[in-house]
């Protein structure tokens, strides 16, 4: 079941002489913009997105930490190859010279 808020709307709005748009009152309200609010604006290729920066952090914040997860699980599983004592008796074969 889809939440309300992942809707996906469309608007067509103008671009002034001066390159500035109005963002409909609607979605305003919607996404919490009032008057003096900053927006993150973030380009991609031809496409452009408008973003409160409190919601981009915590979506960027649950990535790294995301990536901290798997770096972590990660780190454990090389300390447990690294650990394993058959590979200490494996390393004192190949010393010894026993190929």
């Amino acid at each position: 079941m889809r939440k309300l808020e992942d809707e996906t709307k469309f608007k067509t709005i103008r671009v002034s002489q001066k390159g500035q748009i109005a963002i409909p009152s609607d979605i305003r309200r919607e996404v919490g913009i009032k008057k003096g609010d900053e927006l993150l604006l973030v380009k991609r290729g031809k496409r452009i997105m408008l973003e409160k920066p409190e919601e981009f952090a915590k979506k960027t914040k649950r990535e790294f930490d995301d990536f901290a997860d798997l770096l972590y699980w990660s780190e454990q599983r090389l300390k447990n190859l690294w650990l394993n004592k058959e590979d200490d008796i494996w390393d004192e074969y190949l010393k010894s010279g026993k190929k």
